[in-house]
């Protein structure tokens, strides 16, 4: 077996493989996992309780998850004086399939993300993250229900590229020279940034969210840009988002234009619509009309506002889950932070992980396992079992520990 960041990987598991783009996943696949920093060792041990009893259940002991524990973060840099390990990345190429907590990242200077790096090493092009509501989870607007939208936000480009020039300094001022002989004068004490944003990243992105509303018989795919202002990258996205969907899917799709000009607004059975959105227009589209929309496809800052949004008219980033997917790899994840100083005191909600872990069980094609879990977590809110951060704004509700509502959930499967 193989051996990463020095530990051997557990010999009572298999790994799943990529053939010809489609994955085979064995009856007990090794599964790198994060633990995370700060509340990570809590709501991951509630989590892969939930995730271990789901399978068990599902499948009547034929299948299960042989996880093995992989290091990034604080846990990572105590353990090998690294923040993210190539073994780490490595073993997640290596078993395709990873899970992970929240991970530190300090604001301004110091370590750059881990979320965005592992992103860009393992080229997991699409931030997957699907926000609806749970019943009788609080919520700050009159319909949240109304709320089902799945955000594929592109994961590489824009300005989580990176790429930024400090104030003041050698390149920033030669940066700032040359754009000048192009006709463009930036103050001289400006920080520079660069966004980039190609046809091969875009189109990637589209492509998946386009196949994303076919299988799962989503009605719309919208692409939200900010082309008004940036025409050759927000614009551009736009524009190389449709061209995809014309070049690849022309028999299953009708752009917005054609469905005024061909089809007298009424979308033909079996096609998906192709709209577009300006990203703030965006904004108030899913308040005031929010049950307009299906699937959205965003470059990465918009799509990073965007979910953040969307999962606060249900019930907050708790609620939240989100996937980092390629064509080779994908790392489902907590989408909130770290919280460090809950960590240790059993009370925080592992909902974002234990919903990750169900993308997770469906990415693998276990949707029976996937669907038990959702089925606990819906009765289980529904009888007002509720961790802190919910309890304090649900009339009736009982406030519940981490560990304990892992509890209710696997007992009401």
């Amino acid at each position: 077996m193989p051996v990463f960041n020095g530990i051997e990987t557990p010999s009572d598991g298999q790994a799943i493989r990529v053939e010809d783009g489609r994955m085979i996943v064995p009856d007990n696949p090794i599964i790198p996992f994060i633990e995370g920093d700060g509340i990570g060792v809590d709501i991951w041990r509630a989590s892969v309780r939930v995730f271990d009893a789901a399978v068990a259940k599902a499948y009547n002991g034929q299948r299960r998850i042989v996880w093995y524990e992989v290091f990034a973060g604080e846990k990572a840099h105590e353990k090998f004086g690294e923040w993210l390990p190539k073994g780490t990345l490595n073993a997640i190429q290596h078993f395709v399939v990873a899970i992970k907590g929240p991970l530190t990242t300090p604001v301004g200077g110091g370590i750059r993300s881990l979320n965005v790096t592992l992103r860009q090493v393992l080229d997991l092009y699409a931030c997957v993250r699907p926000v609806r509501y749970f019943n009788g989870v609080p919520a700050p607007v009159k319909h949240p229900e109304k709320l089902d939208v799945v955000i594929f936000r592109e994961n590489t480009e824009d300005v989580y590229a990176g790429i930024e020039f400090q104030e003041g300094t050698d390149r920033a001022l030669k940066l700032i020279d040359f754009l000048s002989d192009l006709g463009f004068e930036i103050k001289r004490d400006s920080g520079i940034g660069i966004k980039p944003i190609s046809i091969t990243a875009t189109r990637n992105l589209v492509r998946r969210a386009i196949n994303y509303a076919i299988e799962h018989n989503r009605k719309t795919v919208t692409l939200v840009h900010k082309g008004n202002i940036m025409k050759y990258t927000e614009g551009a996205f736009r524009d190389w988002g449709y061209d995809l969907a014309k070049d690849e899917f022309r028999d299953k799709i009708v752009t917005e234009d054609e469905l005024w000009k061909d089809h007298n607004g009424k979308l033909p059975e079996g096609r998906i619509l192709i709209n577009d959105r300006i990203a703030d227009a965006m904004f108030q589209q899913i308040l005031l009309r929010p049950d307009e929309y299906d699937v959205l496809a965003t470059p990465n800052l918009n799509g990073d506002y965007l979910s953040d949004a969307c999962a606060a008219q249900v019930g907050g980033l708790g609620m939240a889950p989100g996937a980092n997917i390629g064509d080779n790899a994908a790392v489902f994840e907590a989408t909130h932070g770290t919280a460090p100083k809950y960590a240790g005191k059993d009370v925080i909600n592992p909902s974002s992980v234990i919903l990750s872990g169900v993308m997770m069980l469906e990415h693998m094609g276990w949707q029976e396992a996937g669907d038990l879990i959702i089925n606990g977590i819906v009765k289980t809110i529904d009888q007002k079992k509720v961790t802190y951060d919910l309890e304090r704004q649900m009339e009736g509700a009982t406030k519940v520990k981490t560990s304990e509502y892992a509890d209710a959930i696997i007992e009401n499967m």
